[in-house]
C-alpha cells in the first residue's frame, strides 16, 4: 500500500512539472507552479525558509521522501529503471557508500555556488537538469503534436487548437540536455539510483538528515529467511542482505524492499533517530535462513512496475528539435523576408523583476522555465561561458510585452522576483539606441515611424534631422526617460538582419 501510494504522489508531481514545462499557452502556470517552488534548491537560493524548513522536517520525519517523490529528475530515473531491456528482477546488488566521492561532489558544488561558477551548478543540480531535457526535448514534442491538432482544427473551423513555432532556443543546453539524458538513463537503467546517491548534492545533503529519520524501513530478523530478494532489487543498493542493515543516508523510501519481501520481514515504522538497527547475526542462522529460503522459493509473490519507460516520447523530441529551421520567412506569401539577427549589447537584457544583472545570475539555476513560459520568444539559454544556459533576452522574435508576467510568476529560484502589470510597466530593463545610417526615414529611402508608432511607453518622437527644417528627414528620438527597454521597437524594425533601433541592457534596473 505504501509503495502504490508514493507511485501516485510521484506521478502526481512529474506529469505536474512536466506539464509546466511543455505548456507554451501559460494556462498551466497558476495550477503547478507551486510545484516547482517545492524543488530543493531553487527555494534555498530563493531563500524560502518555510519550503526548505518543509522538506527538512519531512526528510527527519519519513526519510528521503523528496529524492522519491518530488524530485522530478529522481523520479524520472526510477522510470529509466523500471522500463529498461532488462528491467528483470534481482539483477541489483549492495555497494557500499562511495562518501569520498559524494561528499567531493558537494563541497565542489557548494563553493562553485559561492564563487557563481553557475554553470556547474546548473548542470549538476537535479530539478535544472530536469527542466532543460522537459523544455529542449519534451516541450517540442508537445508543440508538435499541437501543431498537428491546430492543423486539423483549422480546417473544421475550430479555435480549440492554434499552431506554435518548434525551434531550437539554445544548441549547447540543447547538447547539454541530450548528454544529461543519455548518462542518467544508462545510469538508472544499470544500477539504479547511482547519481542520487553519488553525485546528487542535494541527495547528500538530504541522505544525512535521512540517517536520524524517526519513520524507516526495518528488517526483523526473526522473519527474515535470507533470501536477499530485498538487496537484489532495491535500486539505491543500500540493503547489505549479509548483515541485515540499510543504509539510511542512501534509502530514498521507495518501498520496494517491503512489497518484495515474500515474508514480510521487513516493515516501515517509527524507530526514532537512533532506531533501525538489528541484532547481530551468525553465520549459522545467515545459512539456515538461506536454506529456508530455497524451500519457500515457490511462494515469492511478483511486484510488476508501474512506469513505462518514455524512450519514443524522447527520441520524438530530438527529431523535432533537430529539424532545419527556414532561413527566411515569407511575408504574406509574397516575398521572402530575411530573418532578423540579434545586435551586440554592452549590457545583456535581463527580465523586470530580476532587480539587476548580478542578483539574476547569482540565483538563476538555469532550469529554463521561464524559457519555456515566454509567449514570445524573447527569453533563450546563454551559450556564453559566464552565463552558460542562463536566460538572456533578444528582441529577433518578439518583444517583451509589459503586460506578461509569465516568466515573473514562475521562477522558483528568486532569480526574478514577483511583480505585478503596474509595476513591469514602470520598470527600467535597458535604453532603446538608434543607429540613424540604418535607418530608413533618416536616409530618406521611406517614410517609417514604425518605431514610434509603436511604442507603448511613448518614449520615441520623429524628429527632423536639420533644426527648423520641415522638409528634412526625420529621425527617431528616445526620451530616457519614458523608455523601458520592452523591445518593440527593435522587433517591429523593418530593417534587416540588423534593427536600425536596439536595446542596450542595464546592469542595475530602476523604476521609472
Amino acid at each position: 500500500m505504501l509503495k502504490k501510494l508514493r507511485i501516485i504522489l510521484a506521478a502526481i508531481f512529474f506529469i505536474g512539472i512536466t506539464l509546466l514545462f511543455v505548456d507554451f499557452t501559460g494556462a498551466l502556470k497558476g495550477y503547478l507552479g507551486w510545484m516547482a517552488k517545492l524543488q530543493f534548491l531553487p527555494a534555498l537560493l530563493a531563500g524560502n525558509v518555510v519550503v526548505v524548513g518543509l522538506l527538512l522536517i519531512l526528510t527527519l520525519f519519513f526519510g528521503r521522501i523528496y529524492c522519491s517523490v518530488i524530485c522530478p529528475l529522481g523520479v524520472m530515473q526510477d522510470i529509466f529503471f523500471a522500463g529498461g531491456i532488462k528491467a528483470k528482477k534481482n539483477r541489483c546488488s549492495y555497494s557500499p557508500a562511495k562518501k569520498i566521492l559524494k561528499y567531493t561532489v558537494l563541497v565542489l558544488f557548494v563553493v562553485a555556488l559561492v564563487l557563481g561558477a553557475n554553470a556547474l551548478v546548473a548542470v549538476i543540480a537535479p530539478y535544472s537538469a530536469y527542466g532543460r531535457i522537459a523544455q529542449s526535448l519534451l516541450a517540442p514534442v508537445y508543440a508538435w503534436v499541437n501543431n498537428i491538432f491546430a492543423y486539423f482544427a483549422e480546417r473544421s473551423e475550430s479555435y480549440a487548437f492554434y499552431s506554435t513555432e518548434v525551434w531550437i532556443k539554445g544548441v549547447s543546453t540543447l547538447v547539454v540536455a541530450i548528454v544529461t539524458l543519455l548518462v542518467l538513463a544508462v545510469l538508472a537503467w544499470r544500477n539504479g539510483r547511482t547519481w542520487c546517491n553519488t553525485i546528487c548534492p542535494v541527495g547528500t545533503v538530504l541522505g544525512w538528515f535521512a540517517k536520524f529519520s524517526f519513520f524507516k524501513p526495518v528488517i526483523d530478523t526473526t522473519k527474515c529467511v535470507n533470501c536477499t530478494k530485498c538487496g537484489k532489487n532495491c535500486k539505491a543498493s543500500c540493503i547489505n542482505t549479509n548483515n541485515h542493515t540499510i543504509d539510511y543516508s542512501r534509502c530514498v523510501a521507495c518501498m520496494d524492499c517491503l512489497e518484495n519481501c515474500s515474508v514480510k520481514a521487513i516493515s516501515y515504522k517509527w524507530v526514532g533517530p537512533k532506531g533501525g538497527s538489528v541484532k547481530p547475526v551468525s553465520v549459522d542462522e545467515v545459512n539456515a535462513q538461506r536454506k529456508a529460503c530455497e524451500v519457500q522459493s515457490g511462494n515469492v509473490d511478483s511486484s510488476k512496475r508501474e512506469f513505462i519507460a518514455s524512450a519514443a516520447a524522447v527520441a520524438g523530441g530530438l527529431a523535432a528539435t533537430m529539424a532545419t529551421p527556414k532561413l527566411f520567412a515569407q511575408d504574406g506569401a509574397l516575398a521572402d523576408v530575411m530573418p532578423k539577427e540579434a545586435p551586440a549589447r554592452n549590457s545583456r537584457l535581463v527580465p523586470a523583476g530580476s532587480l539587476s544583472v548580478k542578483n539574476f545570475h547569482s540565483r538563476c539555476t538555469s532550469c529554463q522555465l521561464c524559457v519555456s513560459k515566454c509567449p514570445n520568444g524573447v527569453l533563450r539559454p546563454s551559450s556564453e561561458l559566464k552565463s552558460f544556459m542562463q536566460p538572456y533576452m533578444s528582441y529577433e522574435k518578439g518583444y517583451c510585452r509589459p503586460e506578461c508576467t509569465n516568466c515573473a510568476d514562475v521562477c522558483p529560484a528568486g532569480a526574478i522576483k514577483p511583480i505585478t502589470v503596474e509595476e513591469k510597466t514602470s520598470i527600467k530593463i535597458g535604453t532603446a539606441v538608434v543607429v540613424a545610417e540604418r535607418c530608413l526615414e533618416a536616409g530618406g529611402k521611406d517614410h517609417c515611424g514604425k518605431c514610434s508608432r509603436s511604442c507603448p511607453a511613448g518614449a520615441i518622437t520623429m524628429m527632423h534631422t536639420v533644426n527648423g527644417d520641415e522638409t528634412s528627414p526625420k529621425i527617431p528620438v528616445v526620451d530616457e526617460n519614458k523608455c523601458i527597454g520592452c523591445g518593440k521597437c527593435e522587433n517591429l524594425c523593418p530593417v534587416r538582419p540588423l534593427s536600425a533601433i536596439y536595446v542596450e541592457g542595464l546592469d542595475i534596473h530602476r523604476t521609472i
